[in-house]
């Protein structure tokens, strides 16, 4: 493929880039400076990003410029991992790259204090979460549990939840979301087979 083809097949690419984190023109101009009406034109192939152009969106997407442009794969598998910024002292980190779909996270949170106040929240989804080292508080509706290393837990998000460190130390855990719990990572219901290890 030759560089007007790579350049011509951008833009269908960057519209459903858009559409599957179901942004409008407005959003994507807020989030990257480009212009509604030079956004359009690139989605509508009438005009060809220049590079100025392709990282901000590129950024935006959460794609590298190779997948934008369709560039061929350079066999290197591996993914940098780069901690996205929090201002509440967790680390979060960014296992897949893949846009649209089920995204994979690793969390590390630092060690929090046994009366600490859930602050529940609700989004439209489901989340897995699987604890690799220290323990886990998971207050999902009315249930309070600890995870341990090496257990899991699966929910639908639409139910109240929260995570957190307890008084023990710090909690590094993996956690499955889609589009929705990537957009507000932070909410969930108890499923049936979930139930209190305790009890």
């Amino acid at each position: 493929m030759d560089i007007d083809q790579t350049l011509d097949a951008v833009g269908p690419r960057l519209k459903e880039l858009r559409q599957r984190r179901d942004l409008t023109l407005s959003e994507l101009s807020a989030e990257t400076g480009i212009s509604v009406s030079t956004l359009s034109r690139l989605e509508a192939g009438l005009r060809r990003p220049t590079l100025e152009q392709l990282l901000p969106l590129a950024a935006s997407h959460g794609v590298t410029i190779d997948e934008l442009v369709d560039a061929p794969p350079a066999g290197d598998p591996r993914i940098t991992l780069e901690p996205l910024p929090t201002d509440d002292g967790r680390t979060i980190l960014p296992l897949s790259r893949r846009p649209g779909g089920i995204q994979a996270y690793k969390f590390v949170l630092p060690a929090g204090r046994d009366d600490d106040e859930p602050d529940l929240r609700t989004h439209e989804g489901y989340d897995w979460a699987f604890v690799l080292d220290g323990q886990l508080r998971l207050v999902l509706g009315q249930h309070d549990l600890i995870l341990k290393p090496g257990e899991a837990a699966e929910f639908d998000t639409r139910t109240p939840h929260w995570f957190g460190a307890t008084s023990a130390g710090p909690v590094e855990f993996l956690s499955l979301v889609g589009k929705q719990g990537e957009r507000a990572h932070l909410r969930a219901a108890p499923r049936r087979r979930l139930t209190d290890p305790s009890t």
